[in-house]
Parts: structure tokens; C-alpha cells; sequence
């Protein structure tokens, strides 16, 4: 599969027009030739590893190929980003020239650091920000909680997309080492743990095999976890690599919940965790069914329900008087991996993209924006690569 003709067209013409303008702005202010120069091969590079990105192979390369696509493709915009502000801030002051004739010199400088911000904070996101981990400490309130479970701590992870990292274990071994030092009642891992396939598991099954609490490690599956980003040569291949990404989470130790629940015992007291396949809004296949992992959800037991995709929360269980579920747990949108001043692209696509959310009757989820990347090899401002410690309180 190759990228969308039409949009990937339009952003090659748009980087030329921004290229060529910039270069007369140049020339025009009298700048030294170097930098003209200069100026000119930054563009012709630019062009060039666009147009090499567009004829890769997207869905059939190794996992080290797809990561060099998604480097080249960053980088590119680590650099025209910038430039796009930097050409509209100029196309602003003449604007304004025209209108106030006065120079407007503030409009450029404006342009001119705004552009040296993005730019800072887009080369941090790949080389420090998705390395970064922030620590997120919640308290929810649950009605009906049993006495046993008052202050029980959840460690929450999601989306940890291993195959980005390739065989470097560096990143998940510190994961793991931090969220087992937080000492936690309970491990939840809420979906996505590898891009395409299986075998990207494979470098990390040993440090991963080393999260541990004393009630377990239960996980769900993502909408990447069923191989549906990857050309099989046919379906039972498939369907078997699904299979296999089960059992390796059943060899770390891991509880998987497909479809099914558990109930956590202490003393007399018990509270269920509820585990569905992913349920998403299109294009994400459903493959989960609540009522086949809990068939009573309206019932008066306290529940906490594991699934991936946020939407499934807002679509059937927020506003449903037969949904009686305290706390669902979600992950999937990373915050689309960039966020500033509380505020991301994310909202824009989905109505609860990261943090807490209630509905009138106090049905609560929470979205973990996950740990690691998938589409760009970054997470820029403030979205870190999240652990959330959750500490449940009867109420």
C-alpha cells in the first residue's frame, strides 16, 4: 500500500511554493549568498526525500525499513513546519504593510522565534520527549467499593507499540523498573503493545516478563495487536499471529481478559475487572462484546472494565442506565503525541482523548495517552509517555 496520492501531492507542491518563496525573500533582503545557497540544496534535499518516502512500501517492510519511513518523513517536517509558520508570518507583514504602511518589523521577528519554538520543541519530542516519562497519580471514588479494596493501587500502561524501539530494550526495561518501584496492588495493560506483527515482541519479552504486583499483570487487546496494519499472505496467517501474540502475553506472565472478567479476592471482599477486545468507532474493527465478558453489567458489584478505545466508553456505557460499571480504563489516542497548555489535536477526533471523564450518574473513565509512538517517532510538549497510578477510595 502506498500513501495517499492526492494529499502527499499536495504537500510536495505546497514545500516547493514555501521553498521558492522564502529563497526570494532571501534574495530580496540581500542575504549573503551562502545562506541563499544553503537555502536552495536544504530544498532540493527536502523534495527529495519526500518523493523517496511516497514509493516505499507502507504495510510489507521489516520493521527497521517502516522506522527509517517514519524518521525521513519527520525529519522533513521537523524542518518545513517551521517554515510554513515562518512563510505566513511573512505573508502577514506585507499584509499589514499594505493596510497600516507601517514595516511591521514585530510581525517577522514574531514569525521568526515562533518558528525557532516549533522547531526546539519538534526535534526535543524525537530525541528527549519520547523518553520522558510522566508519573500521573488519580483517585477515584467508588461507590459500593469493598472495605478490602479502600486506597488498592492500579498501575495503569497502554499502547507501548514496542516494535518502534526495535531491539532496543533500553526504553521498556526503565518502564518497567520505574511502574515495579511504584509498588502496585495491580497491573493493567490497556492494549496496543506492538505496531503489526507478533515477532515485535520478541527483543522485549525478558525485561517485560519483570513487571510484577502482588494481584497480577491482566492486558486487553488493541486495535494494533490483531495484524491488521500488515499484507498476510492470507488469512489464516493472520488470524494465527493474533493468536500468537496471546500466548506471548500469557508467557510474560500476563493475564489476558479477551472477552472474559476476573474476580480480585481479598479476604471476603471481591472486585471484578471486566477485559474486552478492542471495540472502536470505524474505521477500527470491533472484535470485543461486553456482554459476552460480563453478561450482568447493570448489577449492583462494583466493576472496572479494561477497554482500549475511549469511544466504546462514550458510545454504550456513558448515559446507560443498564451499564453500571464504576471505572472504565482506556488508551488508543496517545493524544495524537503532541499537547500544550492542556490543549492537543486529539480533541479534534475524539471527544475523551486523555485524563479524566464522567458522566451525570458518576460513571468515570480514564485515558492513559500511552507510552510509546506509532506514525511519527515523537511525542512533542506534553505528551509524555504515561504511567497513571490509580488509588481506588470507597465512597
Amino acid at each position: 500500500m502506498r500513501m495517499p496520492l492526492l494529499p502527499v501531492v499536495l504537500l510536495f507542491v505546497l514545500g516547493i511554493a514555501v521553498d521558492i518563496y522564502i529563497y526570494r525573500r532571501l534574495r530580496h533582503n540581500r542575504a549573503p549568498r551562502g545562506i541563499c545557497i544553503g537555502s536552495a540544496v536544504l530544498a532540493i534535499i527536502g523534495a527529495l526525500a519526500l518523493l523517496t518516502v511516497i514509493f516505499m512500501p507502507k504495510r510489507s517492510g521489516d520493521e527497521g525499513y517502516l522506522a527509517s519511513v517514519m524518521y525521513i518523513l519527520y525529519c522533513y517536517f521537523c524542518i518545513y513546519v517551521p517554515k510554513y509558520v515562518f512563510a505566513l508570518f511573512s505573508l502577514l507583514r506585507k499584509l499589514l504593510i499594505r493596510i497600516t504602511r507601517r514595516s511591521c518589523k514585530w510581525v517577522s521577528f514574531t514569525g521568526a522565534g515562533l518558528s525557532l519554538v516549533i522547531f526546539i520543541a519538534m526535534l526535543w519530542g524525537m530525541i528527549g520527549g519520547r523518553f520522558t516519562t510522566d508519573v500521573r497519580d488519580v483517585e477515584v471514588a467508588v461507590d459500593g467499593l469493598p472495605a478490602s479494596f479502600d486506597g488498592l493501587r492500579i498501575v495503569q500502561i497502554s499502547d507501548f507499540h514496542v516494535g518502534s524501539y526495535l531491539e532496543d530494550t533500553t526504553f521498556v526495561s526503565r518502564v518497567v523498573e520505574q511502574v515495579n518501584s511504584l509498588h502496585p496492588d495491580l497491573i493493567v495493560f490497556t492494549g496496543d503493545l506492538v505496531n503489526r506483527r507478533s515477532r515485535e515482541l520478541y527483543p522485549h519479552m525478558s525485561p517485560l516478563s519483570r513487571l510484577h504486583a502482588p494481584l497480577g499483570v491482566i492486558s486487553i487487546m488493541g486495535n494494533h495487536d490483531y495484524g491488521d496494519y500488515f499484507d498476510w499472505p492470507d488469512e489464516e496467517s493472520h488470524l494465527a499471529d493474533a493468536d500468537s501474540l496471546k500466548a506471548m502475553q500469557g508467557r510474560l506472565g500476563w493475564r489476558m481478559l479477551n472477552n472474559e472478567h476476573l474476580w480480585l479476592v481479598r479476604g471476603n471482599d471481591s472486585l471484578a475487572v471486566i477485559g474486552v477486545e478492542n471495540i472502536g468507532d470505524p474505521p477500527f474493527p470491533v472484535y470485543g462484546n461486553l456482554r459476552r465478558a460480563y453478561p450482568t453489567p447493570s448489577d449492583s458489584l462494583p466493576k472496572i472494565l479494561l477497554s482500549h478505545n475511549p469511544a466504546h466508553w462514550v458510545d454504550s456505557i456513558a448515559g446507560h442506565s443498564d451499564m453500571n460499571i464504576a471505572l472504565t480504563l482506556s488508551g488508543h489516542t496517545h493524544a495524537m503525541q503532541m499537547k500544550a497548555f492542556g490543549l492537543s489535536p486529539a480533541a479534534l477526533r475524539y471527544e475523551t482523548w486523555g485524563g479524566m471523564y464522567d458522566d451525570e450518574q458518576g460513571r468515570r473513565l480514564y485515558v492513559n495517552i500511552g507510552l510509546g509512538e506509532v506514525a511519527i517517532p515523537a511525542r512533542i510538549g506534553s505528551a509524555l509517555p504515561e504511567i497513571t497510578v490509580i488509588t481506588l477510595k470507597s465512597r
